[in-house]
This record gives C-alpha cells, sequence and structure tokens, in this order.
C-alpha cells in the first residue's frame, strides 16, 4: 500500500535522529527480497550506473517517478533508498509541492535505519529533511572537475580517494546536517559529500553519470552551459564522460556496496 506524504510545513519536521538508528546495514539474505526504491525527480535524471549494479546483484527495485505521481511506499518495507537529483531547489515548495512531503520521507526512512544515497539534489534533500541550510553556491559546477577525499576520523567511514574527477551540474549547496562527517570537498564547493551513521550518504556529485545519461542532461538543460572557471562547454563535458564515466561508476558500484552491505 502506498503512502501519501502530503504538503508539509517547515514545522512539522522533527529533525532530532537518534544517532543507533543509522547504524543498520543490510545483510544479504537477511530478507527474502531485498528492495531498493528510487525518488526521481525529473525524466532526465535516473539512476545511471546505479540500475545495472541493482540488477546484477539481484535486488527487486521499485520507484515513485515525481513527475507522474506522488505516493511513496512504506519505508519499513524498503532495504535501500535512493534520492537522485534534480534541477528545482529543495525550497521550490511553493511551486513543487510534493518536496515538503519527499522531505518528511527521507527523514523517515533514515529515522528508521533505512539505508540511504542522495544525490545532488538528493543530497540536498537529506540535508533539509535533517535541519540543515541548502543556498545559492558561490560558483555553479558543471562538467568534470576533481574532487578531493577528506580522511574521516572515524575508520567506519567511507573514504574516498584523495583525488577523483567525478561529474557536476549544480548551482547551490548545502551545510552538513548534525552529526554528520564530512567527506569531501572541490575548489568550487566546500560541502561535497557527507555521512550519517553508518548508512546514510549524501553525493552534491554524480558518481552514477554514464555517457547517456550526461547527453540527457545536456539536451535538457543546455541553457546552463554558461562560460564560466567550473562550468564546462558541451563538446568537453561530452567526450570527458566518454573518458571518465567508467571511473566514477565503479566508485558508485562501492559507495553503494557500502552502504547496503554488498
Amino acid at each position: 500500500m502506498a503512502t501519501f506524504y502530503g504538503r508539509l510545513r517547515p514545522a512539522d519536521f522533527d529533525t532530532s535522529i537518534n544517532p543507533g538508528d543509522l547504524d543498520r546495514v543490510p545483510v544479504a539474505g537477511e530478507t527474502e527480497n531485498m528492495r531498493a526504491h528510487v525518488l526521481q525527480h525529473v525524466p532526465f535524471e535516473g539512476p545511471g550506473s546505479i540500475e545495472a549494479w541493482l540488477n546484477d546483484a539481484g535486488w527487486e527495485t521499485t520507484g515513485t517517478r515525481f513527475f507522474h505521481s506522488e505516493s511513496l511506499p512504506d519505508f519499513q518495507k524498503l532495504n535501500f533508498l535512493i534520492v537522485l537529483g534534480g534541477p528545482m531547489s529543495v525550497k521550490d515548495e511553493a511551486t513543487v509541492p510534493w518536496l515538503a512531503g519527499e522531505k518528511r520521507f527521507i527523514r523517515d526512512a533514515i529515522a528508521g535505519g533505512v539505508p540511504v544515497l542522495g544525490i545532488c539534489l538528493g543530497a540536498q534533500l537529506i540535508a533539509s529533511a535533517l535541519g540543515a541550510d541548502v543556498r545559492k553556491n558561490t560558483q555553479k559546477e558543471i562538467g568534470w572537475f576533481p574532487v578531493q577525499g577528506i580522511p574521516p576520523a572515524d575508520r567506519s567511514c567511507y573514504q574516498f580517494p584523495a583525488s577523483m574527477d567525478v561529474f557536476h551540474w549544480h548551482g547551490e549547496t548545502f551545510d552538513l546536517p548534525a552529526a554528520a562527517v564530512h567527506l569531501a570537498r572541490s575548489e568550487a564547493c566546500e560541502n561535497q559529500a557527507f555521512q550519517l551513521g553508518r548508512s546514510v550518504i549524501g553525493l552534491q556529485f554524480h558518481l552514477e553519470t554514464t555517457p547517456g545519461s550526461a547527453k540527457e542532461l545536456v539536451e535538457h538543460c543546455r541553457s546552463e552551459l554558461v562560460p564560466a572557471r567550473f562550468v564546462q562547454n558541451e563538446k568537453t563535458l561530452l567526450e570527458q564522460s566518454i573518458e571518465k564515466s567508467r571511473q566514477a561508476n565503479a566508485l558508485m558500484a562501492e559507495v553503494v556496496s557500502y552502504l547496503t552491505g554488498g
């Protein structure tokens, strides 16, 4: 039975979460059918390489496509939640009313111990749902640019490489939620990745990007490719998507495996 999370006010969000609720990681075989649910905001930003990983690992995958329906599942029946990107802002509830209900759903899933991965807008939604600010970044970041991993003091946290080229398409950034571990930064954006407990990771950048998904983004958002220090031109962006996406996708598989115990 799907649950409808209707329009909510900011005051409806209880952003306090017990850190112990964030340490559950599903173990292969602990349930008969491991179920991942994808929250997709626009048709041209899908799960990219994550879809193949889930299929290969034998997961059942369901999804909410907000551009078709706002209904959401019972989060207690999920083993993994993936929150994708999109061109809207987390603050656009007035024009995109389902955003408030989505934040409530994400917060409930986190509090319930469901492993959650947020990508770009998805990471901003996690941050916002947990009471952190999301705001305009000093610069837009679009294309393939390096991100620097920050070695976490807690060695149980995921550790990114010292430097890696990843795909970006964002103009906003987030503050770190309370108790979050800072995992990565870039020259253009300080907060590129964070982790909460053992089972929640937010990425401002895209590791799931494939040459095909990069092309779709360009086709739908070409007007944003305005020359700037951290905005690549279309030709360079698409060429580098062919050259660099395989390595990024391999890192995406590592992150997903870490979160799901796979």
